[in-house]
């Protein structure tokens, strides 16, 4: 079986164009166009195309797909991700990992697949009105774990992720299994490369052919600039090819006219996008409460291999800490694979130091605690604004709250890697040294200076910048996903998120998003 469905469909005739190869401006035409293939954007082409709606839909980077795939991160990181992967807030002091390729993130992403946790939805129903429960969500849940094949790992996890299994069975600390979105996995380790076995369900390997399937067009290598808008209405929306550096050209300009039209270009994509074309924004929510999930690292070195690189990136997670009893900050516990340039940029130290830890490549071990954030008065999370050419930069505050749960978070990955025997553990911290016992260590993360550009901090999780809320007030969008001023727009992608989640994302997107377009379908039904 071919490893390029989307090639092969495109070569029996599914409608297809590369918007680099295009020399004048046009318009095009369509029921409903969707700017990003992402886990948002590709369910709504594939929900909307079956039910017989003309859909275009456009994707900033490239059509690449499983035959493709490299395997090597000098390739992957410059060809599918953000910023050839050096995507950071606006400061420089917190680095982001975003998809930028057919399927977007979810091409990309390590596969980990987990519900929203009951207590962000009583959150959000006291905050913002919005009128989701895990009951209400449970039939949407239930049909994306279906079509994407979610379900717990049932291989054995790899060194890198037993280690967090065996820490938390020896503190008697909250494990889980991780449920995945693969079929026939190999085991290989490299998701965040893309997978060349088509294996992992992404929107790359399912809604976006099935769509294109049901007739809807699909259009790379475009970057949307500007909705055009009047009162109440979007009349169209403007977009231009890229560079083969993924910069926005000036022209050609090609001009989209629909009946709707859906934003689903990712927490930072849609809101610069509704920056860009001045939306209605009458009570200045446009942009805020854009949370990271913002990752502290600790790396533990043992006696045995650990061959983190191999295996499925995460099987196993810990919930120890997200629902702390006290007002501190909870955050998630999993661990991170390790490849070679992965590990390299976000290890500490210079030169020999720097070289020598490399050198222990396959005895490292590294735990990543997941921050979350956007639940406290002093953590709001960011703003979206835009630079002077018109693209957006992430403002992120850095606020003492954060650093608190940033050294509980230290600490508590340290305690489980010396429980589940390392020999020496390595908070991601330029201050840090090797500390040698679980004393130890407690003693020096407790005297850490914990400030921008000393302590690593990273984020592969974007939510926020468009968020629900019944009360426009409080929001951009309602529950729905549709904007609270223009009646024929929806924002159906992590954007529309308020608060981050205390869990990975793409779960949570594909079962919103499936009852939000079970809305969006009766309103363009009914004219």
């Amino acid at each position: 079986m071919s490893k390029n469905r989307i090639a092969d469909g495109i070569a029996a005739g599914w409608r297809y164009l590369d918007a680099r190869s295009l020399t004048e401006t046009q318009t095009l035409q369509a029921d409903v166009v969707i700017v990003g293939s992402g886990a948002g954007g590709a369910t709504a082409a594939e929900q909307l195309s079956r039910a017989g709606l003309q859909v275009i839909l456009l994707e900033m980077g490239g059509l690449l797909e499983g035959g493709q795939f490299q395997q090597q991160e000098r390739w992957a990181y410059p060809a599918l991700y953000q910023d050839g992967a050096g995507r950071k807030t606006a400061d420089q002091a917190i680095s982001i990992l975003q998809g930028r390729t057919v399927g977007g993130s979810t091409t990309v992403n390590w596969t980990t697949s987990i519900r929203t946790p009951e207590p962000t939805l009583d959150y959000w129903r006291a905050q913002f009105d919005l009128p989701f429960s895990s009951a209400q969500l449970a039939p949407y849940f239930q049909q994306a774990e279906q079509r994407l094949n979610i379900q717990p790992w049932a291989l054995p996890a790899n060194a890198n992720n037993d280690k967090l299994r065996q820490g938390c069975e020896q503190l008697g600390w909250h494990y889980s299994l991780i449920s995945r979105n693969v079929k026939g996995c190999a085991n290989l380790g490299y998701c965040g490369m893309g997978c060349p076995l088509n294996a992992k369900q992404s929107m790359l390997v399912t809604a976006v052919p099935a769509a294109m399937q049901h007739g809807a067009l699909l259009i790379t290598h475009l970057s949307a600039r500007r909705l055009v808008w009047s009162g109440s209405a979007v009349q169209a929306l403007e977009a231009v090819p890229v560079d083969q550096y993924f910069k926005a050209k000036a022209s050609p300009v090609l001009r989209f006219e629909a009946r709707h039209f859906i934003l689903s270009a990712g927490a930072i994509g849609s809101p610069a996008l509704l920056l860009r074309s001045e939306a209605p924004d009458p009570y200045r929510q446009l942009g805020k409460r854009t949370c990271l999930h913002p990752s502290l690292i600790s790396g533990a070195l043992y006696d045995e291999p650990i061959f983190g690189h191999s295996g499925a990136p995460q099987s196993v997670y810990s919930d120890q800490f997200v629902w702390p009893e006290d007002d501190q900050m909870g955050f998630k516990l999993e661990a991170a694979p390790v490849h070679p340039v992965l590990m390299a940029s976000k290890l500490i130290g210079h030169a020999e130091s720097h070289a020598a830890l490399m050198r222990q490549f396959n005895q490292l071990q590294v735990c990543i605690a997941l921050l979350r954030d956007g639940f406290h008065p002093d953590s709001q999370g960011g703003e979206v604004r835009l630079d002077n050419a018109g693209e957006p930069l992430l403002h992120y505050p850095l606020t003492p709250y954060l650093w608190q749960g940033a050294r509980r978070a230290l600490l508590a990955m340290a305690e489980l890697q010396f429980a589940a025997g390392a020999k020496a553990v390595l908070p991601m911290h330029q201050q840090a040294q090797h500390y040698h016992s679980w004393a130890q260590a407690k003693a020096a993360i407790a005297g850490l200076q914990l400030a921008p550009y000393q302590s690593i901090l990273a984020s592969a999780h974007v939510m926020g910048g468009c968020g629900m809320s019944t009360d426009p007030a409080k929001g951009v969008v309602r529950p729905d996903g549709g904007h609270h001023q223009l009646h024929n727009l929806s924002v159906l992608d992590g954007s529309i998120l308020p608060s981050s989640l205390g869990a990975n994302p793409q779960l949570s997107i594909f079962a919103l998003t499936l009852w939000q377009l079970e809305q969006l379908h009766h309103q363009l039904a009914a004219g």
